[in-house]
């Protein structure tokens, strides 16, 4: 925690002493998060995969039922069956459990893939118009103010209204 601080001073103290040192040098912020969150693109992109887990956990839930069935009719016709046949079934049960384990893992990977190949571009066209802004607004700089960027207090431009009418979505 104290080594937290004194880098947190350090660093504030090495922004400041820059920006003293180098007066022509502007500097904006903004809050990267929530600009790539007001996107429409960004929007299409969630509502897709949440389209997609929705699916994957509604398959997930029908398989696990499906299983429950099982379990219960082997365990009501157990008493009817041999110790061999009980085994097996026991076996198919555990293989059932496992080929759902696996399938949920698999939905798991191809949402994060999803999600990483729809966020892409989103994230791509968001950096370029903040690029774009910046550089005709005469900003030298862009802080990324989001929570956890780094940046604990930023006063100066907010480029943020200026990147929302650029983006044209």
């Amino acid at each position: 925690m104290k080594n937290l601080k004194t880098i947190v001073i350090g660093l504030v103290l090495s922004l400041g002493l820059m920006a003293t040192t180098n007066a022509q040098s502007k500097i904006a912020h903004i809050n990267s998060q929530e600009f790539v969150r007001s996107l429409p693109s960004y929007q299409a992109a969630m509502t897709e995969v949440d389209q997609r887990e929705k699916t994957y956990r509604k398959e997930i839930d029908d398989l696990l039922k499906e299983a429950q069935k099982t379990n219960e009719r082997y365990q009501r016709e157990a008493q009817t069956k041999t110790e061999e046949e009980n085994q097996k079934r026991a076996m198919e049960l555990q293989e059932m459990q496992q080929s759902i384990m696996e399938y949920r893992q698999t939905a798991s990977e191809d949402l994060q893939k999803k999600q990483e190949e729809l966020m892409r571009p989103v994230l791509e066209k968001a950096r370029q118009v903040i690029q774009d802004v910046a550089r005709s607004k005469g900003f030298d700089y862009v802080l990324d103010s989001s929570l956890g960027a780094g940046v604990l207090m930023a006063d100066g431009y907010n480029l943020m209204d200026d990147a929302k009418a650029a983006i044209g979505e």
